[in-house]
């Protein structure tokens, strides 16, 4: 493979038009975001003086958008996507409107605060899985890739410059200054999903999806693809989930101080970001379940290397690997289920997938946390990578189907189109 293929593909970008319009309007929504994960909990404990107000406050976020999530993967595949990324996206806008105005307040309100991180979280959960829904539409079945690999370069760039810029915003206007920025951005993205085209929930077969969670449900427990990269997933994201433990193993083994802590929170997106801008190679490859498998074994194996790491430079490197591997097992992941999915169900087998990304990392730093009451962490992590190569072994030998999964072979809908004439000829 040349070198000018592995540079990330940007193809997209240039034969799609609406695809422009959402790749500018998620860069906006993505800082806007990060903007507001500095602010919430900095207003927050500014009121209260309390972390677990503060922690409350963010599980309700967390809780809202869980809920949006799912809701919005029913109303994907029964409305036009277009319209509900926009009702997301304007409901946002008023929300954090609405955040300005309290925090213009001589006494602003926690409990209005809490409202508005509800309201949030819910527009944001049924913009976000309505958009996930309809990128198989904006950029063909053959540029999935590609596609997947520029929404992951645009989450490390909004995960890293958002808080940062946010949290400089804080320091001079103030919270206030914060939230109204956002809103004014947030404003920009539903202008901007307005050029859209009409984005109906319709398949290659012509029918809109009409049914319920339970039968995307359904779809997710047959299909051999999609059921086996969502548990490949869990493992990874359950298993060897070691962040919750980055400040005990700065200070406890390798004996540094917060800026160590930093550091380690930091290398994973490093190699994220390496990761995405090398990741040309990902939609031309043949055996993309194959790579997908060798991508979360490299996750797992790193972070093993990591626990067992005897300085802080060497679990950096291995960090920076860990984080290559999950973006690569990221882009093939969101890839194959968009390609393995019919249209008629895109929006509720996404949710899916967008529900687990969101529980399932804190469900893992919770397990890394109890695990580490009862042995040290460094073995904590050991322990945990391990589970989760084992855990990926174990599933690539259950689903086959997984390994041979290709974004090379025939789509999920052209796949039922070309039963129907067989089912017809049975008939």
């Amino acid at each position: 493979m040349r070198l000018g293929q592995m540079v990330i593909d940007v193809s997209p970008l240039r034969t799609s038009r609406d695809f422009r319009f959402v790749f500018a309007a998620r860069v906006v929504s993505l800082l806007g975001i990060g903007f507001t994960t500095v602010a919430l909990p900095v207003q927050v404990y500014d009121l209260t003086g309390s972390s677990l107000q503060v922690a409350l406050v963010n599980l309700v976020l967390g809780a809202a958008m869980l809920v949006g999530t799912l809701v919005g993967g029913v109303l994907s595949d029964r409305f036009d996507r277009r319209s509900l990324i926009l009702l997301g996206r304007g409901v946002a806008a008023v929300g954090f409107a609405a955040l300005t105005a309290n925090a213009l307040l001589p006494s602003p309100q926690l409990w209005f605060v809490a409202v508005c991180a509800v309201v949030n979280g819910l527009a944001n959960g049924v913009s976000g899985t309505a958009l996930m829904a309809a990128t198989p539409a904006l950029v063909g079945r053959d540029q999935l890739a590609a596609s997947a690999a520029l929404v992951a370069a645009t989450t490390q760039l909004g995960a890293v410059v958002g808080p940062a810029v946010g949290g400089l915003v804080i320091a001079g206007p103030g919270v206030a200054a914060n939230y109204g920025v956002t809103a004014v951005g947030t404003l920009l993205t539903t202008v901007l999903i307005l050029f859209l085209r009409p984005l109906p929930p319709t398949s290659s077969s012509g029918r809109r999806g009409s049914g319920s969670v339970a039968e995307g449900w359904r779809f997710v427990r047959r299909n051999p693809v999609i059921g086996g990269l969502l548990l490949v997933d869990v493992c990874a994201v359950v298993f060897a989930m070691p962040y919750a433990l980055f400040p005990a193993l700065a200070t406890e083994h390798f004996h540094a101080g917060p800026a160590a802590v930093g550091l380690l929170y930091a290398a994973p997106a490093v190699g994220a970001v390496l990761g995405a801008v090398t990741s040309g190679w990902t939609g031309r490859i043949a055996g993309s379940g194959r790579a997908l498998v060798v991508a979360v074994l490299g996750w797992g194996l790193a972070i093993t290397g990591f626990g067992l790491s005897p300085t802080l430079p060497v679990a950096l490197a291995l960090l920076a690997v860990a984080g290559f591997a999950n973006i690569v097992s990221e882009i093939l992941r969101r890839a194959l289920l968009q390609h393995h999915t019919p249209g008629r169900l895109q929006g509720r087998v996404s949710s899916v997938w967008l529900a687990q990304t969101t529980v399932g990392p804190s469900l893992g730093n919770v397990e890394a946390g109890l695990l580490a009451r009862f042995v040290a962490p460094p073995t904590a992590v050991v322990l945990g990578g391990l589970v989760c190569v084992a855990g990926v072994v174990l599933v690539s030998a259950l689903f086959p189907g997984l390994r041979r999964a290709s974004l090379r072979g025939p789509s999920a809908d052209e796949a039922e189109h070309d039963a129907q004439p067989s089912a017809a000829a049975a008939a």
